[in-house]
């Protein structure tokens, strides 16, 4: 494996409406490097004869190696927007920086690195055709091979040019949306053989895994959602963390399907109040969206950032992270059945059961991941927040200052379960919305 940094042309290209820590005041360097290597793949239909590729990646890494907690980070970049975007870090970049953790974004699939038309109505130009003179050299042969490069890279990474003077101990892999299929796909049918990662975090799945992809074309991400309930196989024997959404849940994603019973290696979070992606994601660029409502408002963040912390113990210590409810999901009214399954929603809207957020313990909005006959794909991912009338809040709360009494409370009690951390408690504290309450 031979790994090149890549310089010049128009800087690095990672499509990211949200900045992320300044890496450089919290003692991070950045480098880019293209990776070359030749390996094996697997199809639909069988092995398929090695082939050589030439990737990228990206290195967050800290610059004073005694900062380094011992774990490397690799992100599986999601492609579903016809470019590679680094979904995961968006969430869980704060808690990687304060924790001392490498992050490595892995161009694995096809579409990031030969462009093409993504899931959400967007395409995007391979990065040679964008910028020829940085990745001219870049070359993926195909989504046959994106499993294999991915670990092959990883594992390379302990030893590798890019974490020279670093003592890896810990290798994770992570992913957000289509990369958590593929990852999803990765558990059940190569981890236990390759035996490069030592846990994983799955970040918004659907039923099924990304089905293995073509020589010289991309996986075929429509059929994950066709495809048979795909539970985490429970042989795999590194910890497997999945973390899902109420949009994962229901909708076309249909996750509910393929729930599974916690064990020793396998752990399943579901945030009340979230969806698939959410204004934390997007920012700014909200209003760009075109979407009727204003898009979900949860702290699934906070959720990831301590996901995150958990799988870290884990696989280093041996403590698994604490047990959550499952979200409420019904399948009668009023004694009919019903032909999908919806959510048990409390007085004012908010699904009950799941991970629990302050948001949704002292709400002052309605937060939801379901937006019935969304007018678009996006607006469906991100989820809905809508009002609740002033007088409404008044009689729940009495005051503003009630209200933040009871959202201080809930927050300590997201924290003391294992939901929350202790690190992140002014920002959520921040999130509160005394506003709403008329006074």
């Amino acid at each position: 494996m031979k790994f090149a940094p890549l310089s010049g042309g128009n800087g690095c290209s990672l499509l990211s409406a949200v900045p992320g820590p300044d890496l450089a005041a919290a003692g991070y360097t950045e480098t880019e490097y293209a990776v070359s290597g030749s390996v094996e793949g697997v199809a639909s239909d069988g092995p398929v004869p090695a082939a050589e590729f030439t990737t990228r990646i990206l290195v967050r890494r800290p610059a004073d190696g005694a900062r380094f907690n011992g774990t490397v980070v690799v992100e599986w970049l999601n492609v579903s927007s016809g470019n590679d975007t680094p979904a995961e870090y968006t969430y869980v970049a704060p808690e990687l920086v304060r924790g001392g953790y490498v992050w490595v974004g892995v161009s694995a699939q096809f579409v990031g690195v030969e462009g093409g038309s993504g899931s959400v109505g967007i395409g995007g130009d391979s990065l040679a055709t964008k910028d020829p003179d940085r990745y001219g050299s870049l070359h993926h042969p195909g989504d046959a091979y994106c499993h294999t490069m991915f670990a092959a890279i990883a594992g390379a990474l302990r030893t590798g040019t890019p974490l020279a003077g670093l003592s890896v101990e810990k290798v994770l892999a992570i992913g957000e949306s289509q990369s958590a299929m593929a990852l999803t796909t990765y558990v059940n049918t190569f981890a236990a053989q390759h035996g490069i990662f030592d846990g994983f975090l799955i970040h918004s799945r659907a039923l099924a895994g990304l089905p293995l992809g073509p020589v010289g074309g991309a996986a075929d991400i429509a059929a994950t959602f066709r495809g048979a309930p795909t539970p985490i196989d429970g042989s795999v024997p590194v910890p497997v963390f999945t973390v899902q959404t109420e949009t994962d849940l229901l909708t076309d994603f249909r996750f509910h399907l393929a729930r599974q019973r916690d064990s020793g290696t396998v752990r399943t979070w579901e945030v009340a109040g979230s969806a698939h992606a959410d204004l934390h994601q997007v920012g700014p660029f909200e209003e760009y969206l075109g979407c009727p409502q204003p898009v979900n408002r949860g702290q699934q963040r906070f959720v990831l950032r301590a996901a995150l912390r958990h799988l870290n113990s884990w696989v280093h210590e041996g403590t698994a992270p604490p047990v959550a409810p499952p979200l409420s999901v019904v399948t009668t009214l009023l004694g009919v059945e019903t032909a999908e399954p919806f959510f048990d929603v409390d007085e004012l809207g908010n699904a009950r059961g799941g991970v629990r957020t302050p948001c949704v313990e002292a709400p002052t909005q309605v937060l939801s991941g379901i937006v019935p006959d969304a007018p678009s794909r996006i607006c469906m991912l991100f989820g809905s927040t809508g009002s609740i009338p002033g007088d409404t809040l008044h009689a729940r709360y009495g005051s503003r200052q009630a209200y933040l009494v009871a959202y201080r409370a809930h927050t300590d009690a997201a924290i003391t379960a294992g939901f929350a951390l202790a690190d992140d408690r002014d920002e959520l504290l921040a999130d509160a919305r005394p506003d709403l309450i008329p006074e």
